[in-house]
């Protein structure tokens, strides 16, 4: 897959040579080499006949508003946001959904005549994501969130609020992130818990992971090969879902963690699908592309 620069939006003779459909959508990313939205997305597009080309752009960090300026000029009809610039593009889109605004990060965007507009399907691609793979039903379950301080993990831990989850238990590096997340959630029915990632091996912080029905990871910690896993082994037990919203490499550290204790497992690609056939129904409303956006990725 090539992967695109800031550098290649500098005029479409440039961005689409060699190519008989134009770059009309993109997925930013910092890294973006691994994502499998084009190869989702793509077959869609093909299959409803739109003569568009869906690429990976990588955009460095303090770069996006610029980027949706120069997508905007060539007539980019939107864009997907992955780490880490889920919270710059909120701050870039001159407009933005109630949703996007609750949970505080825009991972999709389309550029209408008058306005850059965002929105997040993050939790929703998360919700249908584990009915699907784990046939968990959110509501009145007891979640554990770790890396909830990043974009996706706010998001997914809003939703999790949003469906009626019983406690919600939030892990992050930095506390102050997710005090301050748990502050903006706070609605007087879901209890929600704040821990320092790097407490977790305490026998107390072992238990509450115990509690647990779901484990997510939605920090980037498992991207590399040889990243270590998010949560101790300790915290894992075989009574746990365990869901990685990681889904390259697609047995990250926390999953082989989680699969060593019995629980039972699944990765990000079908968070991807689900939040992917949001995105593009907001791109293109009344169209049906989960078929072939699930061979897309079922062929990758």
């Amino acid at each position: 897959m090539t992967v695109h620069s800031l550098n290649d939006l500098s005029s479409p003779d440039l961005l689409d040579a060699g190519h008989s459909k134009p770059a009309r959508l993109a997925v930013i990313g910092c890294p973006v080499g691994h994502s499998a939205s084009p190869r989702m997305h793509q077959p869609a597009l093909d299959e409803a006949g739109i003569d568009a080309r869906y690429i990976a752009l990588e955009v460095e960090p303090g770069q996006v508003a610029e980027a949706f300026a120069r997508m905007r000029d060539l007539g980019f009809i939107g864009c997907n946001v992955t780490v880490p610039h889920k919270f710059d593009a909120l701050a870039a889109c001159s407009e933005v959904d109630d949703a996007a605004r609750d949970l505080g990060a825009v991972n999709t965007v389309r550029f209408d005549p008058d306005a850059t507009r965002g929105s997040n399907t993050d939790g929703y691609g998360f919700e249908h994501a584990v009915k699907e793979t784990l046939g968990i039903e959110l509501s009145g379950k007891s979640v554990l969130i770790v890396g909830a301080g990043g974009g996706a993990g706010g998001a997914i831990a809003a939703h999790c609020v949003r469906a009626g989850v019983a406690r919600l238990i939030l892990v992050n590096r930095t506390l102050a992130k997710i005090e301050a997340l748990a502050g903006r959630l706070s609605n007087g029915q879901t209890e929600i818990i704040t821990l320092a990632a790097d407490t977790m091996g305490h026998p107390d912080q072992v238990k509450l992971a115990h509690s647990a029905d779901l484990l997510v990871n939605t920090a980037s910690l498992g991207l590399k090969p040889d990243d270590p896993s998010p949560l101790p082994d300790a915290c894992f037990t075989s009574e746990h879902c365990v869901f990685d919203t990681i889904y390259e490499p697609p047995r990250t550290s926390f999953i082989r963690a989680a699969e060593a204790a019995g629980a039972r497992t699944a990765n990000g690609k079908t968070m991807l699908l689900h939040q992917g056939v949001r995105a593009f129904e907001t791109w293109f409303p009344g169209s049906k592309p989960t078929a072939a956006m699930r061979r897309g990725l079922e062929g990758g």
